[in-house]
């Protein structure tokens, strides 16, 4: 196979245009080379640019004044804090130079963990404009965790808060990081951003406070110059197996698809005010709350807190106070907010609604026609985007106001995205009505180049199970229409709230218990979450109370990986279903939990055959 030979003429001539709408120090030798099978896709090679200067530089001579970011505090009763364009641009200089000042250059990775304020925004900015690498973790994720992560990306230094705020508690962040990196010599800094002025500890020589440091820096800072192949950022999401992944995203192809995205799916006006609740630590705060936002001149809003605190209406009251035109959001939180009722949101007008988005997880159908009714007030349309942090940017949505809507479904592939459903043998199912494994068929630019360290799991993860096509790992439906639904996973990832967790993950964390023998994750329908964690534990002491086994077991996993990963329930067995090879059979305790017991099969050549048996009648409701 030729290297460009997997685009077609119209592809090719698509992607050039949207390339064409934004600015490079130098434009591209060739638009895309590689291909799926050899696993070496690249974009626009041979061209130079900077991020930041299409975030920020090029919008100074109209935008200067326009408002960049608007940050909304945890406590209502704080102020907001507002950027402009032009303030913006400054901040990230200076912030630049503070992170030459210590020694990072370009290609080095600089590492986050922080609460959602300014200064996480302005700091993944900074490294842009110096060409190093970002990598945040988020701030609910355990010590543990996020060394993980240190040791694999080998971050030289460390920003954090003293403390953050979400919601009613506080998380120790700085110590946390004490914790995380003690005896990691390869971190040589840490630079604190005071939030909580909780009282921490400072180690002489390595630990420093950002709001002393930057005020020596000065206003400007050249951007430096990069390959369109060169990495942007590293950002860690769980998989099937236990070790995190960290995607690798380069600049161009990343900037092209995200920057062009946001503006097609969202239709956004130049006095639009576009809020994504989603963390940064997560690929959506990313996408859609940084970089698509700046690369198009919008106001993104960025907020602190949670949305039930102090009260359910906290939602509402943000979109009346910054006349929010654009809401971007999770069904979790649409249906958080749904359990309180509809009086809520009724007593709100929200006038200055335009467009609701959904992320994160297939939407039901209820949370939907709630979200749309009560929210959009039955007339902004609704874009329910699928995408992954694997592909960078969204990839099946409605366009606001353009796409006819059905509920709970993504609807169409974006222009210059192909996916196609095959069966379990690769087979590609052409029928207009069909269902089946959801895969891409085309490189698009935003797509992750490679797993940081592991091109080979890169290349087994996403490419080996069909031969020539990217594998989501997500099972899809199409109807006559043409219209996408996403049925959910169909690997080991669970979709908590939005955030895949994978199971082997949560079941090294169990394990680590030392009454635990074995365990076995698997992940059922929830109400609230989309789903949640069930775990199947045996364990080698019959005197210890069950309740108290449970709790030490979720503390466990919640110090190893963090709360989110806690299982939501957990029940103690005698035996796990297994095959006479030893593996686990995750699929029949699947269909348990799912209580669809019809289709559990035949277990009679399972080793123990009557442990599922046991198991159904002590499942958990």
């Amino acid at each position: 196979m030729n290297d460009s030979s997997m685009l077609s003429d119209e592809l090719h001539e698509y992607w050039s245009g949207i390339a064409n709408t934004f600015q490079w120090r130098k434009k591209w030798d060739s638009l895309q080379t590689g291909n799926f099978d050899e696993c070496n896709v690249q974009w626009f090679n041979g061209a130079r640019l900077n991020i930041t200067e299409n975030c920020l530089d090029r919008h100074l001579e109209k935008r200067r004044h326009k408002k960049a970011l608007i940050f909304e505090p945890n406590n209502p009763n704080e102020a907001a804090i507002f950027y402009t364009y032009g303030e913006l641009h400054l901040s990230v200089c200076r912030f630049a130079n503070l992170l030459k000042s210590k020694g990072v250059k370009k290609g080095d990775v600089v590492c986050f963990y922080m609460g959602m304020t300014p200064e996480l925004m302005i700091g993944i900015l900074a490294c842009a404009r110096i060409g190093a690498i970002h990598t945040v973790v988020f701030g609910g994720f355990s010590p543990q965790s996020l060394r993980g992560r240190l040791e694999d990306s080998n971050a030289k230094i460390i920003i954090t808060h003293d403390g953050g705020y979400r919601g009613d508690k506080v998380t120790p962040l700085k110590s946390m990081v004490d914790e995380a990196i003690e005896n990691l010599s390869f971190v040589e800094t840490v630079l604190v951003v005071k939030r909580t002025h909780t009282e921490i500890q400072m180690k002489q020589g390595r630990d420093y406070f950002y709001d002393v440091l930057i005020k020596e820096c000065e206003l400007f800072c050249p951007a430096v110059e990069v390959e369109a192949e060169d990495p942007l950022f590293i950002l860690y999401t769980s998989g099937s197996t236990g070790k995190p992944k960290g995607l690798v995203h380069t600049t161009a192809g990343y900037m092209v698809h995200v920057g062009n995205s946001f503006k097609d799916v969202f239709q956004i006006k130049e006095n639009d005010i576009f809020w994504c609740t989603a963390d940064i630590g997560w690929i959506t705060g990313h996408s859609y709350l940084t970089y698509g936002p700046l690369l198009n001149g919008s106001t993104t809003v960025m907020f602190e807190g949670v949305p039930n605190y102090p009260t359910p209406a906290r939602f509402w009251e943000v979109i009346e106070k910054h006349k929010v035109t654009h809401l971007y959001t999770a069904p979790t939180a649409i249906r958080s907010l749904e359990k309180f009722g509809s009086d809520i949101p009724e007593s709100f007008s929200m006038k200055s609604l335009k467009v609701l988005g959904s992320v994160g997880e297939p939407i039901n159908e209820e949370a939907w026609q709630w979200y749309h009714k009560y929210v959009g007030k039955e007339r902004c349309p609704i874009v329910d985007t699928w995408w992954q942090t694997e592909t960078g940017g969204i990839m099946i949505s409605p366009i606001a106001g353009v796409t006819k809507l059905k509920p709970a479904h993504a609807t169409l592939p974006l222009i210059g995205i192909v996916p196609v459903l095959v069966d379990e043998k690769g087979r590609e199912e052409n029928a207009m009505v069909a269902s089946g494994n959801l895969c891409i068929k085309y490189p698009w630019p935003s797509l992750a180049r490679t797993i940081y360290g592991d091109h080979e799991r890169f290349k087994l993860t996403y490419f080996s199970t069909y031969k020539g096509l990217y594998f989501t790992g997500d099972g899809a439906r199409r109807d006559e229409d043409g219209f996408y639904r996403i049925t959910g996973r169909v690997d080991d990832v669970i979709n908590v709230s939005g955030h895949r967790i994978g199971t082997a993950e949560v079941e090294e964390a169990i394990n680590e218990h030392l009454l635990i023998t074995e365990s076995a994750v698997v992940g059922f329908p929830h109400e609230i979450k989309g789903q949640g964690i069930y775990a199947f534990v045996t364990c080698n002491d019959d005197l210890i109370l069950p309740e108290v086994l449970i709790k030490e077991i979720r503390a466990t996993v919640e110090k190893v990986i963090g709360p989110i990963a806690k299982p939501d329930v957990i029940q103690i067995v005698h035996s796990l279903p297994k095959t006479r090879s030893g593996k686990i059979m995750r699929r029949i305790l699947r269909k348990i939990v799912e209580n669809d017991l019809g289709n559990i099969g035949d277990t009679s050549t399972l080793l123990n055959p009557e442990c599922v048996e046991d198991i159904i009648k002590g499942k958990k409701s």
